[in-house]
């Protein structure tokens, strides 16, 4: 798989040489590479208790994204998913740690338990105060004796961070990490694994499978489950996480493990305060990348029962940029569109042939997306199958608002749906040829010719004409011969449309941005859509 890296034993070294160049200039590193890596504010006096974490790489921006005022005085960095020595620690606990002590927040794992901890005992060896914490917020597997430390390990960054800020000494602080770190839950899930540096990819999960509670370093989880939509497997989450979540109101923090988008993020934030936990939940943390593993398509959602001082500490302000801060979780403000852009809502009224009429073109249309999808992959973005099912579904869906008994209504009131729920330059340009067709009609005419009057207005306002490899090519000659049967119209939109696989120049829409090649032979999506939709429209 390819990646932007240079060399496979140096992607750590190059990563935290970027992470400190940073506008604050407060971030440097110990000298000692590469076997070595330490992170260090250098800003620091040592006139507070300082805070320590790390671990393995590859859960960017944790932990050297945290260090700064506010969090984390050092991260101890070590190679991917592998724990940092026992001399990178102590070295780290020797640079930053002055009279008032050291405070190490460990993630439960083996390796980091056994390295920080024998660094700490060294570091007490030659006079150093040091306290360790070991935070093991993972519920996936509930009945490990060690459960593993997660994402949750930041609340104790960012409340410890304030406290050490506020000149707390190390055992209010440490007696503090221990208290969160036994209140903090976590559950992840995930549709792929990860992906190391320089190494081929482990497929383990199906496509149509998730995994759940699997590790932050690629580690299987505790079981795969079918997987369908976002609310589907954000429940399935929630229903596993819940009652090991603390009484009250709850802070969550939701995390994008490295390779879901900001909108897949933004629509399991939506999701998350809709389930049942969803009313419980008043502040939020992200959703962003906050402990990742590398890029890895999951997220993990973290739960603390927060108050008080846990909360203050939590709102205050920090340095470290990768820190989202915190949020209040409210629903969001619903406000009215203008006057001016409300429709005039019709009068519906029935007619049953139109309405069988209409429920057969969404059928037809809501059948067709996938394969439009797939054909519009070749010369756009690969939308414009769901661009029409999305449309046919909410008109369906408003069919008993509909004036079907009146045309020239029914085709202005098709137009404005349109306007409102198809995307894209294609939801416009149908838009117009609806209400066109229908100002047409009711100035008198049959619908034949108010479609061709609608169809002029779209050529008029898009630009495009036969022979532009549009849907014009398949439209216009179905609508010369409408009035010879609905057979002659799905024939030449047929002709029409396979004609666009020669068209190897688009002069409209996305497909005019296309190299020639990827135009050949493969038919302009939305001519094969009228055409596919006539074809349909024939009588057996």
């Amino acid at each position: 798989m390819k990646q932007f890296i240079n060399d496979r034993g140096t992607v750590v070294s190059e990563a935290i040489d970027g992470i400190i160049c940073t506008p604050e200039g407060r971030l440097g590193r110990l000298d000692g590479y590469p076997h070595i890596k330490v992170v260090v504010r250098t800003d620091w006096d040592k006139s507070r208790v300082s805070l320590i974490s790390g671990g393995g790489s590859g859960h960017e921006p944790s932990h050297a994204g945290f260090v700064g005022e506010g969090m984390l005085t050092a991260a101890i960095c070590g190679e991917i998913f592998s724990s940092p020595s026992v001399d990178a620690v102590l070295a780290g606990i020797l640079a930053v740690t002055g009279k008032p002590g050291c405070l190490l927040i460990v993630k439960n794992y083996t390796g980091d338990r056994l390295n920080f901890g024998l660094a700490a005992e060294r570091a007490r060896a030659l006079g150093y105060k040091v306290r360790m914490v070991v935070v093991g917020d993972d519920v996936a597997l509930p009945s490990l004796p060690q459960p593993r430390g997660v994402a949750g390990t930041l609340f104790i960054h960012k409340i410890a961070g304030a406290m050490a800020r506020a000149g707390a000494d190390l055992d209010e602080i440490a007696d503090a990490a221990e208290r969160i770190a036994g209140q903090v839950v976590t559950l992840g899930m995930s549709l792929d694994t990860c992906t190391l540096p320089g190494l081929p990819k482990e497929e383990r999960i199906g496509l149509d499978m998730a995994e759940l509670g699997l590790g932050i370093h690629g580690e299987p989880g505790v079981e795969q489950v079918p997987y369908s939509t976002a609310k589907e497997a954000m429940n399935l989450l929630i229903d596993r996480l819940e009652p090991h979540a603390g009484p009250g109101s709850l802070v969550a923090l939701i995390n994008n493990l490295g390779g879901c988008t900001e909108l897949e993020m933004s629509i399991l934030t939506s999701t998350l305060m809709k389930s049942s936990l969803g009313g419980r939940i008043k502040e939020l943390i992200g959703p962003s990348a906050l402990m990742t593993s590398l890029d890895m398509k999951g997220f993990s959602v973290s739960l603390f029962s927060a108050s008080g001082e846990d909360l203050t500490a939590l709102r205050s302000s920090v340095i470290p940029t990768s820190w989202p801060g915190l949020k209040k979780a409210e629903k969001a403000e619903i406000i009215d569109i203008p006057e001016g852009l409300r429709p005039a809502k019709p009068v519906p009224s029935n007619n049953e042939k139109t309405k069988n009429l209409i429920v057969k073109c969404c059928r037809i249309l809501s059948e067709l997306e996938a394969e439009l999808n797939s054909l519009d992959a070749k010369s756009g973005d690969g939308d414009t199958g769901s661009t029409l099912a999305t449309a046919a579904k909410s008109l369906s869906s408003r069919l008993d608002q509909l004036p079907l008994a009146d045309p020239p209504q029914l085709l202005r009131s098709i137009g404005q749906e349109l306007s409102e729920t198809m995307g894209g330059s294609s939801g416009v340009l149908m838009a117009i040829f609806f209400a066109a067709s229908g100002d047409s009609l009711s100035g008198g005419g049959d619908i034949t010719k108010a479609l061709k009057n609608g169809l002029e207005r779209i050529k008029q306002v898009g630009g495009a004409k036969p022979g532009d490899r549009t849907l014009i090519d398949a439209l216009e000659p179905a609508l010369e011969v409408l009035g010879q049967g609905l057979e002659d119209a799905a024939i030449a939109a047929r002709k029409g449309a396979d004609a666009t696989a020669k068209i190897t120049r688009a002069k409209a829409g996305r497909a005019s941005y296309v190299s020639e090649e990827n135009l050949a032979g493969y038919n302009d999506p939305g001519a094969e859509a009228v055409a596919r939709l006539l074809e349909g429209l024939v009588p057996d």
